[in-house]
């Protein structure tokens, strides 16, 4: 379901994360494009944090930590670099008015960043909407291999932790599939939201796990 940026242009932080927790959320047609718009899938991508899989190999990295985890320390840099062109996606939905409205949302605490360093360097990471029990993924990125997969599993390992229930994909990729994303029906979509709306999961913001205690929290040896 959508409708037109007119409406949606209107909208506040406030205003969004009650969109979220009614199970729809805004996209751009490009990020050159201003106008917004309400999207509802007839079949939602999920990750079942009960079954998320981490590929043995990306067990191995996240457990010898190559790379430096950090939460919420530079959101504007994570969601920059989800919106920057990159090789197999020279387009982007994130326009404007997305940075601005998830910005705002992150100043609220309602928006997180997990980010993933190398040498210093911020070289990937992604963001997302946090709302009861229920974390909505919204882009990442990755400027060197495995940046980004690392970023998710922890992600995931701290959904575990923190008592969550959801986790939304929004859209099954390739990318996704391997951690053993899923798709549902809007009904039993609803339903999982409805039943995270319930809870309060905590993220934990100031805390930084270990690979080794976000894979036990996901039951990976």
């Amino acid at each position: 379901m959508t409708s037109p940026d007119n409406i949606v242009l209107e909208i506040t932080p406030e205003v969004l994360l009650k969109a979220y927790a009614c199970g729809i959320f805004p996209m751009a047609e490009s990020a050159d494009d201003p106008g917004l718009y309400w999207i509802e899938p007839e079949r939602r991508g999920i990750l079942p944090l009960e079954t998320f899989h981490v590929p043995r190999r990306l067990a191995r990295l996240v457990r010898q930590e190559r790379f430096e985890v950090r939460i919420d320390t530079d959101f504007a840099g994570v969601i920059d670099g989800c919106a920057a062109p990159a090789p197999g996606r020279q387009r982007t939905w994130i326009n404007g008015r997305i940075q601005q409205l998830y910005s705002s949302l992150h100043r609220l605490g309602q928006a997180h960043s997990v980010e993933t360093y190398l040498d210093g360097m911020l070289v990937g990471g992604l963001y997302g909407v946090r709302l009861g029990g229920a974390f909505f993924g919204e882009s990442m990125f990755s400027i060197v291999r495995d940046a980004s997969k690392v970023a998710l599993v922890h992600l995931a390992g701290r959904l575990a932790i923190g008592g969550f229930t959801l986790l939304d994909a929004q859209f099954i990729t390739e990318h996704l599939s391997q951690f053993g994303a899923t798709e549902v029906s809007r009904r039993h979509y609803q339903s999982l939201l409805d039943e995270a709306m319930r809870t309060e999961g905590d993220f934990a913001p100031g805390r930084i796990y270990t690979g080794d205690e976000v894979l036990t929290a996901l039951d990976r040896d």
